[in-house]
Order: C-alpha cells, then structure tokens, then sequence
C-alpha cells in the first residue's frame, strides 16, 4: 500500500470467535485493497468474539468497513449466539482512531458518516458512543450495551434509548451496533489459576474505575471453559495515565486474599509500543529511560 496522507485505525469486533470460515469472510474486504492496510484480526471461541485492526485512508477505510459490516450481518445470528463476553450485536462495537495528521474531530465525523450510512443500508440500529456520543449518557459503551442482546427490543422502546442512526427496533438477527470515535486502548487480559468465576468477578470490581479501582479501566470477570480457568478481561482506556503494570500488580494483590495466583496475561490485538516499553522500565528498573532508546522506534520514526 501506497503511502498515506491521512491515517485512521478503526477496531471493529464482532460476534464470532468460534467459525473460522466466517471470520474469513468477514475480514476478506480489508483484503487487498488500495488506501487500507490489514494490520491484525484474533479470535477468541469463549468469548465467541473477533477483534480486527485496520488501518486506512479515511474514505477507503470507511468503504471497507460498510461492506465487511454487511457481511457479518449475513453471517451471524444472534439469536443462537453464546459467549462470555458482554455483546449486543453481530457487529458489536466499531471504533475510529486517529492516528496521523486526523484530528479526534475528523475521527468523530468519520464514525458518524459511517454509522449513518451503515444504518440506512442495513436497516441497523446504531448508536453513537465515546467521542461521537450524541448526549453525554451514551459515552460509554458499558451502558449502551447492558442488557445485551436479549434485552435490547425492550430496551430500544423506550424513548430515551432511540438510537442516533436508523429503526428504533433491533435487527432480527443483527442486533444493535455502536460506532464512535476514541482514543487507542489497550485490551488486556490477567489469568488467575481457578475455575471459579466469581473470583474473577470480585477481582474486577476492585480494579475498574466504576468499583474505585484505577481510574483509565475497565473490567469484567471471564471464564476459559476450554482451560479451566478464569481471566480479568480488561480494557486500559488510557495506558499512558494507567499503565499495565499497575492493573496487574493491583489483580495480583487482590487475588491473594482467595489464594488465587496469576498464571499469565495477554494483549488483545495491536498495543502500541509506549504501553510495553512502560511496563518494561518498571520491572526492569530502568532509570531515565525513555522510548527514543528503543531501535525500532528510532528506525522507523
């Protein structure tokens, strides 16, 4: 791909962790395209779930999302979906992120042209949320979102939850979509040595910001029903005022009083390199050290 002017990241994630033909299908628009670039796409079957990273011009990236949106509403039904991961759609979440010479204003009128075509092409219920939130109740995606699918026909009746862009009805078998504009989070995810959820559950109530934990997370308990283990499933919406090593000394703290330990963690699609190099210095020790000493980082700035 030819270089580009203007550079977003958008991180769809859609309902399907589990069929990987699908997955296939779903992703293949990002695929060979001029002015957009596939940097990354994992899925995970408990979570039922897919998260893509790609990158793009503005325009192409936005083409490209439409068509791919289009496909996993064929694909997916959320009536027979199941997974441990919070959702209300088949494409649950769509955010745009700025990346170089794009403004978080671009960004946001961005995700609305797209939510606004996407709703008027799929008949799909849209709301806008983060930065593009229309009213201030609607920025975070936590509260749009609860209820999950199951619980969105009654929730989409009521007035106050009109959705900004297309039916005040859920799809039949798509659901509900947000789309806005944010900054880069980091997806991380602590895994403790137990099968009981309800650690993980306490666990993330003392850690996300809602229960008095860190001020940039969010966090739910997850079960790994093919591992036998739970998980901290988390999303660091400011790596730079929260750093991962601070979330992850404060589960490990917090899981000692069950005598649980943490057996590992992992990042959810793409990280930007200051959120490791971060952690890195801390358990390292490094003093005075800075991201311009990495070589990569010199390299390709």
């Amino acid at each position: 791909m030819a270089a580009m002017n203007k550079i977003i990241e958008c991180v769809p994630n859609f309902s399907e962790g589990r069929d990987l033909k699908k997955i296939e299908k779903i992703v293949a628009p990002f695929r060979g395209k001029d002015g957009v670039k596939l940097l990354d796409y994992q899925n995970d079957a408990d979570h039922n779930r897919s998260v893509v990273t790609v990158v793009g011009e503005p325009a192409a990236l936005k083409a490209a999302i439409i068509v791919s949106m289009g496909i996993a509403i064929k694909l997916i039904d959320m009536n027979s979906h199941q997974g441990q991961h919070p959702r209300m759609g088949a494409i649950d979440v769509v955010p745009f992120i700025p990346v170089k010479n794009v403004t978080v204003e671009e960004a946001v009128e961005i995700a609305r042209s797209a939510a606004e075509e996407a709703a008027t092409k799929y008949e799909l219920p849209i709301f806008l949320y983060e930065q593009s939130a229309s009213q201030p109740a609607r920025q975070n995606l936590a509260f749009i979102r609860k209820g999950q699918f199951e619980a969105m026909a009654a929730k989409l009746a009521q007035p106050e939850w009109k959705p900004d862009f297309g039916p005040q009805k859920i799809h039949p078998t798509a659901g509900v979509t947000a789309m806005g504009a944010r900054m880069p989070l980091v997806a991380y995810n602590v895994n403790l040595d137990t099968n009981q959820l309800e650690i993980a559950d306490l666990i993330a109530r003392k850690v996300r910001h809602i229960g008095g934990g860190l001020r940039y997370c969010k966090g739910i308990g997850i079960e790994l029903k093919d591992r036998g283990i739970v998980q901290v499933s988390m999303n660091m919406t400011d790596y730079s005022k929260t750093a991962l090593y601070r979330v992850f000394e404060l589960i490990r703290i917090e899981a000692r009083r069950y005598g649980v330990n943490v057996v590992g963690s992992e990042v959810i699609g793409l990280v930007p390199m200051e959120a490791l190099i971060d952690t890195a210095a801390y358990y390292l020790g490094l003093e005075n050290f800075s991201i311009e000493q990495v070589l990569e980082y010199r390299v390709y700035e």
